[in-house]
């Protein structure tokens, strides 16, 4: 459950930092701090999002070895 749990916070860490973003850039104010903020959101959950799936990269190959066992 703690891997399903992490998955799905990192997936909304990443689509809270991608509305941010998008919300930066349609906004008639040119203000570039709701870019930044959305940028550093986005950026925070995909470097999550990419040292969870290093460390658990190998699950899959240990999975298949023990249902064939």
């Amino acid at each position: 459950m703690k891997k399903n749990s992490s998955q799905i916070l990192n997936t909304l860490v990443i689509i809270v930092g991608a509305a941010v973003l998008i919300y930066g850039m349609s906004v008639e104010d040119n203000s570039p701090y709701a870019k930044i903020i959305g940028l550093v959101i986005l950026m925070f959950g995909l470097y999550r999002a990419t040292q969870y799936w290093s460390a658990t990269k190998d699950d899959y190959k240990k999975d298949q070895e023990n249902e064939n066992d």
